[in-house]
Order: C-alpha cells, then structure tokens, then sequence
C-alpha cells in the first residue's frame, strides 16, 4: 500500500494555487537538498524575488516531458551531442557532456529563455514574465498541433536567456526521481498544469541546507514541506 502524501490534496492545490509556495526534498542518497517551489502559472515578481532570498540557488523552470517535446525543446546534452557531430569546433561541448554526474545518470537540463518582452531578462519581472508565460504556452500547446506551438513559441520567446527549463523524464519516476521529476509528477497527480518555478535552497555558509534546517524553516513559516519518497510512493 502506497504511504500517504503529508498533506490532502486540497492542502496542496490550494497553497500552490494561491500563489504560496512548497518545499520539496529528494533523498539523502542523491542530491540531499530542498527545493522551493511555485505553480509557475501564477508566479509574479515577489514569487521570484522570493526565491532569490529564501532560496538561493538557480531559479529554474521544470516541465513535464511531452509538452517539451511538443515544443521542440532538446536536452542540452542531446545539443552538445550533435554538436560534435556536426564539426569538430565543437568537440569540447561533446567532451564535457561526458562527464558523469556524481547523484546521478544525467542532467535534466534543456535551454535557457528569455520572454520576447523583456529587457535583460534577469530582473524579478523579467523571470515572472518569462515563467508565467511559459506555463500559459504549455497549457495552450495540447491544443496545438507540434508545428504551431513551435511557432508560437520561437515568436514569444528567445534564446539564450536567463530562465533555464528542466525537462522531466520521458518516463518519470520510473526513469529518474530528481526534483524536476517529483514536482512534475505532483503537479500531474493534483490535475495542476505541470510547470513549476523552483530554486535550491541554500544555508547561510553557502552549502545546501540541510534537511533539518529546511523542515524547520518551513514549519516556522506555515509552508508545506514533502519528501520525495512520499510522492514517489503516492504515484505508485
């Protein structure tokens, strides 16, 4: 029998859609860090900034895997890749992607965005832009055949830019639990557009704040906090 998620999902669906924000912890055996994270439909300039400060770490877009492919988006090691084929220029590109990751198999890493609207597209309202107008095009993409959301989205959007957008696994949990997989699949298991706006946290001496800390903090601040195991367990 699969444990429980902590909360109800009304709790969930409710915090998420009002703007509030929810911690997300992986597992000791792999990263061991806690991630914040928003329902990126809804992000505004306070969401980012709140990020900046709480969190700490790179502000960065999860998507689930089939509205990417939709759009287009490679893998930013599958770019390196056919880099290398192409001219040996960028064999380098091809060299680093080889290197191996010490918590895991591969990145989930795709590319970096910037909103056509913005300006340097670093500032607080720049980033909100940019995730909140992702999330409104993945929405409007399954309504979309492949070829027209690509074409919105390459007229709405530039790259490189300042928001990177991690893509989930093809197969999810079951090919990987990182935390762009968990907040996916518990977005896609509460009926929430599956786009989150997410940032590590990070302790005041630089390193990753620790479980205790974290759950700590979001007790003391009224945030709900998962473990990965739960949602993993909750989707089974």
């Amino acid at each position: 029998m699969s444990q429980k998620l902590p909360y109800r999902n009304d709790q969930l669906i409710d915090a998420l859609n009002s703007g509030k924000p929810i911690l997300l912890f992986d597992s000791k055996g792999r990263e061991g860090e806690t991630d914040i994270f928003f329902l990126a439909k809804g992000v505004t300039d306070s969401s980012v900034r709140f990020l900046r400060k709480k969190g700490g770490g790179m502000i960065f877009l999860a998507s689930e895997f089939s509205i990417s492919k939709n759009l287009g988006l490679p893998f930013v090691r599958d770019i390196y890749e056919s880099l290398g084929d192409i001219s040996n220029d960028f064999e380098i590109l091809r060299k680093l992607s080889n290197q191996s990751i010490p918590y895991d198999k591969r990145s989930s890493f795709s590319i970096f965005i910037n909103h056509k609207n913005t300006f340097t597209g670093i500032t607080d309202k720049d980033r909100a832009l940019t995730a909140r107008s992702f999330s409104d095009l993945c929405e409007n993409s399954f309504s979309l055949k492949k070829q027209e959301s690509q074409e919105f989205f390459s007229k709405n959007f530039r790259s490189p830019g300042h928001v990177p957008i991690c893509i989930a696994d093809s197969a999810l949990l079951e090919g990987r639990q990182g935390h762009t997989e968990l907040i996916v699949a518990l977005l896609a298991m509460l009926n929430l557009p599956p786009i989150a706006l997410g940032c590590e946290m990070l302790s005041d001496d630089g390193n990753s704040l620790s479980l205790k800390e974290a759950k700590a903090w979001a007790l003391e601040q009224g945030y709900l906090f998962l473990e990965g195991q739960s949602i993993v367990e909750a989707c089974q």
